[in-house]
């Protein structure tokens, strides 16, 4: 039941944050806005390190880096490129083909198998989110240099980020299942990682943008910062220690539909057919989880 509500909780985090994060991609660099919320987020839960013990092995602390550069690192750029692109609403549902791809590499490199029936509502959950994304076929958006001749693109950042997303969430599953960390420290190393890479990517030259937005746009990007990074970051270590990764990303997924309520300010209305195919989503949720 922890694992369910984290899910829950870590999908309604990084959805209002991720809405947020892309009114700044409009303005800045998503390696810039990724960089400087890693860092914040870090600084936040620092004293998470106090629990790391001499005892602890330093294969583990390894993968835990490797997973932060792969999934925070790479993609949180991705995806950030991708809210930039298409959109909130677009990015979430293209993302949520995530479960179908981790439950298949938890299958096949950590001997994690799913029943019947978890398979099942996995495959309900990419349909009905394949449906929900070609309802909404108008990816030319205000400000966005892509136009439907660059299609390709549009989908590689977001796809990117799946793969990205789900390969380090499976490293994060492989050392929960051969050591006693906590989510909470878990969450602080893959930070590192991802910091060290982006610092390294950008020449160790950092663009400190939030000293050229006003007041109000600071207090919501920190607010975002501590919902998406902080919180959703921990709550998913929490899924990844407590589920296997499949039923964990396919929860995780509800993300798409959380995004409806800001699509009527970031995008489009919500016809019959989306409500219909989103109700069909949780139908498949509903037989991942029991």
């Amino acid at each position: 039941m922890i694992g369910i509500l984290s899910a829950f909780g870590a999908a309604t985090s990084w959805t209002y944050a991720c809405f947020i994060w892309r009114s700044q991609t409009q303005k800045y660099k998503s390696i810039d806005i990724n960089l400087i919320k890693n860092i914040i987020a870090f600084l936040i839960f620092l004293p998470a390190f106090i629990n790391l013990s001499s005892t602890t092995e330093l294969k583990n602390i390894f993968i835990l880096l490797i997973s932060g550069i792969i999934g925070i690192g790479l993609g949180d750029t991705f995806y950030l490129k991708s809210l930039q692109t298409i959109g909130t609403r677009k990015t979430l549902s293209i993302e949520t083909l995530s479960p179908l791809m981790a439950a298949l590499s938890g299958e096949f490199f950590i001997n994690e198998n799913l029943t019947t029936k978890s398979w099942f509502g996995i495959i309900i959950v990419t349909i009905s989110l394949f449906i929900i994304l070609r309802e909404g076929n108008d990816f030319k958006e205000e400000n966005s240099s892509f136009s439907e001749k660059n299609k390709f693109k549009i989908f590689a950042f977001p796809f990117l980020s799946v793969l990205c997303a789900v390969l380090g969430g499976l490293l994060s599953r492989m050392v929960f299942l051969q050591s006693n960390l906590s989510p909470f420290l878990t969450t602080e190393i893959r930070l590192l990682g991802a910091i060290i890479f982006l610092i390294s990517l950008k020449g160790f030259k950092i663009n400190f943008f939030l000293k050229n937005i006003d007041k109000n746009q600071q207090k919501r990007f920190f607010i975002s910062i501590l919902l998406g990074t902080n919180i959703g970051i921990f709550l998913q270590q929490v899924v990844f220690k407590t589920l296997p990764i499949g039923i964990g990303w396919a929860l995780l997924s509800i993300s798409p539909v959380i995004s409806l309520f800001f699509a009527k300010t970031e995008e489009r209305e919500i016809t019959k057919k989306i409500i219909f195919f989103t109700c069909f989503l949780f139908f498949g949720l509903t037989l991942i989880i029991l």
